[in-house]
Formats: structure tokens, sequence, C-alpha cells
């Protein structure tokens, strides 16, 4: 039996092996990992949280739904996340979630 939480693109389609690949325009990966609907349906242990600010450039960045619920679910699921201000991915220790200032992934 496998206990691994079954994962799936925010899309909803399968995980690809070149879903990190970065698009030079915008820096954001061709696709991103979240937890599917029926693991997201067993409950959250934070609440779901859509915005962060990065503190070294003070930029806001809003994630898709299903991302910011894979954080309320599993709040140590992600290691980096995105920043619209820098257009890269940085250490989620990096960024706090607004409006209430607690660190992303605790």
């Amino acid at each position: 039996m496998n206990d691994e939480p079954k994962t799936c693109l925010t899309d909803g389609s399968e995980v690809t092996p070149d879903h990190r690949e970065i698009d030079p325009a915008t820096g954001l990966q061709k696709g991103y990992v979240a937890l599917c609907p029926e693991e997201l349906a067993k409950g959250y242990v934070r609440p779901v949280r859509r915005s962060y600010k990065h503190t070294k450039c003070g930029t806001v960045t809003t994630m898709h739904h299903s991302l910011a619920a894979t954080y309320a679910r599993d709040p140590k699921s992600y290691y980096g996340t995105y920043c619209v201000g820098c257009r890269n991915h940085f250490p989620v220790a990096e960024f706090t979630w607004e409006p209430d200032g607690s660190v992303v992934g605790s």
C-alpha cells in the first residue's frame, strides 16, 4: 500500500517529468505540483492563505488555490516558492503570509 499522498499539477493533470522547466519570459515553471483534490478533501491543519510577501523585495504574490490548499494541508510540502516581483523562486523561509506575517512553511 502506498502511503504517499496523491499529487497532480495545479490544473489537475498528471505530473510530467518536464514540469520544472522555467519559462524565461515569466520565471514560472511549466507546471506546479499540488495535492490532488481527494487529498485536499481530507482537511487542513492550517488556514488556506493565498498571498505571501517576499521579505527581500516586499512584493506580495498570490498563488493558485490548489497550491494554497496544499500548504494548508501540509505546511512543509514545499521548500521554495515564486516571487512575482523578482520573477524567480526562493526558499519559503524568505516569505511571510499575508496578512498575519507568519513564515511560509511553518
